[in-house]
């Protein structure tokens, strides 16, 4: 479910911004639309961590008396209940699913690539949260940015854009046009049409449509945004032998997590808090059994690093990385047992396939 206030952000100091905010939570809570166990919303287009704030500080207000009420909204500061890697967790999980999509040597030798995203060149439309951070652990991964299209213009530079560097020059000039070493495109939505491996739409929907899909120089499309490729445009990009990613898997990381802030909130305790330092004195005593065996004493920096319990960061990331790594893996078996070409309708054909199940297993009541 989608739910929004229409204004301009921009237009607004503040001040405004949280009294709309929390009017519109006011709204929904009297309307019991909002709650840990109802309907827990999540920072979208224009909002992020403040807002969440605010619209859990209000539900508190009206509900003084609910001990797991932080579990009303996810997205806020860890400071304010919320979870370590809930801010780059959408772009991270685009991240994990595309590494292992280009892992399969049977979808990579249809696209005519070699196996690994590790070399692969790649285009983000977007530097928002979930762009910027797709871009940033893709360029960790060893894949190459070489184009960006932002709401200003778009670039292009087929020997890798330093993201970094990027990122400093727009926040000086206010823009991503006139970078270093770039080419400036005519339009922003030329930035689209870039020859690559991988192009990541990350800004708003409706991005790729009939009007500009057979202009596409891509050989994987990955739906960082919601609804970027229209209806229409999806089967010329199919024609085109394009694989296209769907958002209602590869952009789940920020929901995954928001699922693992909840989990938190009704627990109240920090993940890792109960088990890290069990776990690294466990590690140790092993350190020091292998120590003893071969004779060789490890250095404090060894002992550290080796001996170190999962905090809520690796935990987060590591429970993020197995949901889009096993999430991939029931798309491509659904698709083989239903003989699907495509992803996005082997996802909804596995979703529905499990809300059946779930009702043969119920029965119908009453």
């Amino acid at each position: 479910a989608k739910g929004a206030v229409k204004i301009n952000a921009k237009d607004f100091d503040a001040d405004q911004l949280q009294r709309i905010t929390r009017r519109y939570t006011a709204e929904l809570i009297k309307k019991n639309f909002i709650g840990p166990a109802l309907d827990v919303p999540a920072p979208d287009y224009g909002t992020g961590a403040r807002e969440m704030a605010w619209i859990a500080d209000t539900y508190l207000a009206f509900h003084p008396e609910q001990i797991d009420a932080l579990g009303c909204v996810t997205g806020k500061s860890v400071g304010q209940g919320g979870i370590r890697g809930r801010t780059e967790a959408t772009g991270l999980g685009v991240y994990y699913g595309t590494r292992e999509i280009c892992e399969s040597s049977e979808e990579m030798q249809k696209l005519g690539l070699e196996r690994g995203l590790e070399g692969k060149s790649f285009v983000v439309q977007g530097l928002g949260n979930v762009g910027y951070h797709a871009a940033k652990f893709f360029t960790e991964g060893g894949a190459k940015l070489v184009g960006v299209a932002e709401y200003e213009g778009a670039i292009h530079k087929p020997d890798g854009i330093d993201l970094a560097a990027l990122m400093a020059h727009r926040k000086e000039t206010g823009s991503i046009l006139g970078f270093a070493g770039a080419t400036d495109l005519p339009t922003r939505e030329a930035g689209l049409e870039i020859e690559c491996d991988i192009l990541i739409p990350a800004a708003l929907e409706n991005q790729i449509t009939s009007a500009n899909a057979g202009n596409i120089n891509a050989k994987m499309i990955v739906e960082a945004a919601n609804g970027p490729v229209t209806s229409d445009a999806e089967p010329i990009l199919h024609q085109k032998g394009i694989l296209v990613v769907p958002d209602v898997y590869i952009n789940a990381g920020g929901v995954t997590v928001s699922y693992f802030e909840w989990l938190k909130n009704l627990s109240r305790v920090r993940f890792g808090r109960i088990e890290k330092r069990f776990e690294q004195a466990a590690y140790d005593r092993i350190l020091s059994l292998v120590e003893k065996e071969t004779g060789r004493p490890l250095s404090a920096e060894e002992r550290s690093m080796a001996a170190r319990g999962a905090d809520e960061t690796d935990l987060v990331y590591s429970g993020l990385e197995e949901t889009m790594i096993s999430a991939y893996h029931q798309l491509r078996e659904t698709a083989a047992r239903y003989e699907i070409t495509d992803l996005r309708t082997a996802a909804f054909v596995n979703a529905i396939d499990k809300v059946a199940v779930s009702y043969m297993e119920l029965g119908i009541f009453p």
